[in-house]
């Protein structure tokens, strides 16, 4: 096998990588959508501002996330019709506890997309956790040190950004 072939094969295996993380973090922006619309239903009106801008933040990085992975020649990833919650959300309290576990699995999925990317790709992956791990403390109060890292080594739930698709919500709608 020769150098050049060598070469090649390591830049297709790298681009798959990419590819992967990529969807990865549109899935996970596609829960952190859903996830900020019942944050937003039940948030208190001091915090009602800041979970708008998420939504929207969130939003446009979904939208970014998309035409990325058609750049890419993959087919963008969709959102499903629903997504269970990783706990009740009740009240004021439990949508900002919500908001602080969507930023916390962001900055998880971020941290990925940051190991598997290259160029500028990579420093927009370093901008979008680095987003995500200062809504996480502003949502939460408190903060780790290597945010991305921390969500990787508690034991997690499936599904992206804290919400799972539900089949059963999905099939009633």
């Amino acid at each position: 096998m020769s150098g050049k072939h060598r070469g090649t094969e390591r830049a297709e295996t790298a681009g798959k990588a990419e590819l992967t993380a990529l969807q990865a973090a549109l899935a996970a922006e596609h829960a952190a959508v859903y996830g900020y619309g019942v944050v937003g239903g039940r948030i208190g009106e001091r915090s009602r501002t800041e979970a708008r801008s998420a939504y929207d933040a969130h939003r446009a990085r979904r939208d970014a996330l998309v035409r990325e992975v058609r750049d890419l020649g993959g087919e963008p990833v969709a959102a499903s019709a629903a997504y269970a919650l990783p706990f009740p959300v009740p009240d004021a309290a439990a949508a900002a506890r919500l908001a602080a576990r969507l930023e916390e699995r962001l900055a998880g999925v971020y941290s990925d997309l940051v190991r598997a990317a290259t160029g500028s790709r990579r420093g927009s992956a370093a901008g979008s956790l680095r987003e995500a791990a200062v809504r996480a403390v502003r949502w939460s109060g408190e903060s780790v040190a290597f945010p991305g890292l921390a969500e990787r080594s508690s034991a997690e739930q499936p599904g992206a950004a804290g919400a799972n698709p539900s089949a059963s919500t999905s099939a009633s709608r």
